[in-house]
């Protein structure tokens, strides 16, 4: 409980510095809040798990893995911040604490043990990035994608909290382990209970961007800053996969007859979606936000894919495409900065033009697409491994090729940046230091995951 104590605190802390004009003292603070944080959950590895707060949370193995991994990548996303932010806003201090109250919500979803935080969770994490993605208020895109994201999220609650409504009137309850007694030891399950599953089902792949619940994903991702999406594809992502875990891997493992054919037809679609649709892209922020929708898809597979090791999958899967993605955003930057575009054409001989940036760039597409030797292809083989395991063949027939297709349009930007001739009026361009620090060490850890990947598998 300490790390949520502290980041909010931490919250208020950065507030007051901005209102007091110490900006050059906001990422300081923020990053040593962080570790705090950081420090806070590796001290409760070892400790019993054991519900909290009246049952309201628990600080598990799975909640303090995946809230490990949230902090560690918002401290990469706040590195990149600094010089981010100050070219396109005075309000420094509003993103920095939106961002961290938005972490904080991630970290209630990732350890949620009643409806009631699990809700809360989701509001504070959601709330703030509404505000986060239209606070470019003179931006017509910016603006766009904050009332589709707060319109179609608005919605979704909805669908949420009637679910979780339904399970209260057939269960009683809120609480995850006396809904879990209801399940295994009720002779009939009622009606309103398999009506509420559904619905949760529908509020949840909503936010983890699944089709067809994706419509708000490519507009979103779209207009709202570069940075912000970096977080949003890769922190909130990540929570809502867990909370979607916690759920539906534990709690409703008996009904999985009823839930699975559902959920297996929402990954089939997902996977096609997404791939299909990213195929089409020229844009490589839009390409990156459909390719979102069928990682998705991937890790819909440690949902339905019941066993010991589907939370060990989505963890090393998430690692995956979070640090490919905080990779791919950074660059993005810098080449929009310097090229003025965020299409494809705008990586041409970029590894000519900044040889450290083209090599980390393209072990994150690598990553990405799953080759070998990156942490993305473990992340695949082990829920591939996992289904496989699960299910008969066919749906691993259907994810290989749709994992073949995104070897094509990721390749396209490696293709670009060693095989296509830059435009002669692009700006020469420079690298900040912690752009450096923040791209090679994530392509470090992209690797090591790949190559040894029980330096994360010992999280769980």
């Amino acid at each position: 409980m300490g790390a949520i104590i502290t980041l909010c605190v931490l919250g208020i802390v950065v507030l007051y510095l901005g209102l007091f004009k110490a900006k050059n003292a906001l990422l300081p603070v923020t990053l040593l809040g962080l570790v705090v944080t950081l420090g806070f959950l590796v001290s409760g590895w070892n400790n019993e798990a054991l519900p909290q707060f009246h049952g309201m949370v628990i600080f598990d193995r799975l909640a303090l893995s995946f809230s490990i991994l949230c902090v560690v990548i918002t401290g990469l996303v706040m590195l990149l911040s600094k010089e981010y932010f100050k070219n396109i806003s005075t309000y420094l201090s509003e993103y920095f604490c939106l961002i961290i109250f938005s972490l904080l919500g991630a970290l209630l979803v990732n350890s949620y043990h009643n409806f009631a935080m699990l809700f809360i969770g989701i509001e504070v994490m959601s709330v703030a990035l509404y505000i986060l993605v239209g606070i470019r208020k003179t931006d017509l895109a910016s603006n766009e994608a904050a009332l589709k994201y707060f319109l179609m999220g608005a919605f979704s609650t909805g669908f949420l909290l009637f679910g979780i409504t339904l399970l209260y009137g057939a269960s009683g309850t809120f609480d995850l382990t006396a809904l879990q007694a209801y399940v295994q030891t009720s002779s009939e399950i009622s009606p309103l209970f398999y009506g509420g599953v559904l619905l949760l089902l529908c509020g949840l792949c909503f936010k983890v961007g699944a089709a067809p619940f994706h419509f708000w994903t490519p507009d979103v991702y779209d207009g709202a800053p570069i940075l912000i999406t970096s977080f949003m594809s890769t922190v909130v992502k990540v929570a809502s996969f867990v909370g979607f875990l916690r759920l539906f891997s534990t709690v409703l493992i008996p009904l999985h007859d009823f839930w699975t054919p559902v959920l297996l037809t929402i990954i089939i679609v997902t996977l096609f979606v997404g791939n299909i649709t990213a195929l089409l892209q020229s844009s490589f922020k839009r390409m990156m936000a459909y390719s979102s929708i069928s990682h998705a898809g991937y890790m819909l597979f440690a949902i339905v894919s019941i066993g010991a090791m589907s939370a060990s999958g989505m963890l090393v899967y998430a690692a995956a495409y979070s640090l490919a993605s905080v990779i791919a955003f950074g660059v993005l930057i810098l080449v929009k900065r310097s090229t003025g575009s965020e299409n494809f054409e705008s990586f041409n001989g970029l590894a000519k033009r900044e040889p450290m940036l083209a090599l980390v760039l393209t072990i994150a597409m690598l990553s990405l697409a799953g080759i070998p030797l990156t942490a993305g292809f473990m992340g695949k083989f082990m829920l591939f491994n996992n289904v496989m395991g699960s299910y008969n063949i066919t749906l691993l027939i259907l994810a290989v090729i749709n994992a073949a297709v995104g070897v094509y349009y990721y390749l396209h930007v490696v293709v670009n940046m060693y095989f296509r001739k830059a435009e002669e009026d692009v700006m020469e361009q420079h690298v900040p230091a912690s752009y450096k620090i923040v791209l090679v060490g994530a392509a470090v850890l992209t690797l090591i995951i790949g190559i040894y990947p029980d330096s994360i598998l010992g999280f769980l």
